[in-house]
């Protein structure tokens, strides 16, 4: 990948220099990751006319699995722990004779450009914007094979709990226990906080793991994700507790399933984000569910579990082939529970089969 991060910072570079900054500097962490292979904890980039320089707090981390920066970098640990790389990196370059800067305004603090200033007040200043964020949207074939494998990861660890006894245990423990499973099967870590909620609880995006205890009947709602090689995937699904389903649970469902399914058939190369939001928002609001319905249908994944796109019914722009994003709508009634089914796709164009599923996990209302 040395050769893939090194291509990534000379388009960077070259769009500095067209905007007429001499280097750049890189500090919200997915964006140094996705530029030097690695993002240590508290770490900056600095692109320079002359070479590049990941700048540290402290030394690198030597345990095993850990991402390493690309061998093409040059890594500069500061002596103390305390002193802020952003700020040192400023001085350095201040000191080899540079006389401007573009800085991610967007993620560094007000304290933070103050001390820039206050170490290199020649430095001309201008904000990068969103640009690395902007490269990140369209993934390279191994950025999609990471997120493929997480997915993987992701329904293993599902499948595996739906095999075990539900009856009696907490949300909490499930929860504790699926990302357990994730470790195990190989993903770094949970995507983001695992979601479980069952009865009333079920249903609600974001919602917190409580001790409420799983009951017969209760639908029991999941949401996880694995994250593989810095890269984030996300997989919900919707499921009912011991008995058949009641007639209000196969009904609330099967809309929740025809929305989902809307939405991803909506997903292709040239189509507007806000037409897929569109597509799977009709069919609940046709159904009468107008009120609370979540703020978007879905988003871009990668680096971080929530990036651009937006599929929201605001959104502007396009969407591009090789484009990761989950469809995820959901209904909760409130005091009675609800339903949400999410998936992972890659958008494709139709004569390479259309949008790739990478979460694979039934949809189909399950009795566990």
């Amino acid at each position: 990948m040395s050769e893939v991060h090194e291509s990534r910072r000379n388009r960077l570079r070259e769009r500095c220099r067209a905007a007429g900054t001499a280097a750049a500097l890189i500090s919200r962490p997915a964006n140094v990751r996705y530029l030097a292979g690695a993002a240590p904890n508290g770490s900056v980039l600095l692109l320079g006319g002359r070479e590049d320089l990941l700048v540290c707090s402290g030394p690198l981390d030597e345990r095993p699995g850990d991402a390493r920066p690309d061998d093409a970098l040059r890594v500069h640990c500061l002596p103390h722990a305390d002193g802020d790389p952003a700020v040192a990196a400023a001085g350095l370059l201040a000191a080899g004779g540079d006389d401007s800067l573009a800085i991610e305004e967007h993620h560094l603090t007000v304290s933070r450009h103050r001390e820039i200033r206050s170490v290199a007040p020649r430095l001309r200043l201008a904000d990068l914007g969103g640009a690395v964020e902007q490269a990140r949207v369209v993934k390279d074939e191994e950025e999609i094979s990471c997120l493929r494998i997480g997915a993987e990861i992701a329904d293993q660890a599902l499948g595996e709990l739906l095999e075990s006894i539900l009856v009696g245990r907490t949300e909490r423990h499930l929860a504790l226990e699926l990302e357990r499973r994730l470790v195990d099967h190989g993903a770094d870590g949970p995507a983001f906080p695992t979601s479980v909620g069952t009865g009333p609880n079920s249903g609600r995006r974001g919602h917190r793991p409580t001790d409420r205890r799983v009951e017969e009947g209760d639908f029991l709602s999941v949401c996880l994700g694995a994250a593989y090689r810095g890269y984030r995937c996300e997989i919900g699904r919707t499921f009912v507790i011991g008995t058949s389903p009641a007639d209000w649970q196969i009904e609330l469902y099967d809309l929740v399933f025809a929305a989902q399914r809307a939405g991803r058939e909506a997903l292709a190369p040239g189509v507007a984000c806000r037409d897929v939001d569109r597509a799977a928002r009709q069919v609940l609001a046709s159904a009468g569910h107008c009120e609370g319905l979540p703020a978007f249908v879905g988003h871009g994944v990668g680096l971080e579990i929530e990036e651009d796109p937006q599929l929201t019914p605001a959104a502007m722009g396009k969407l591009d082939a090789c484009v990761p994003v989950t469809v995820e709508p959901g209904v909760h009634l409130p005091g009675r529970g609800g339903v949400r089914i999410d998936d992972t796709l890659v958008v494709r164009p139709e004569a390479d089969g259309g949008p790739e599923l990478l979460t694979i996990t039934t949809k189909e209302l399950l009795a566990l």
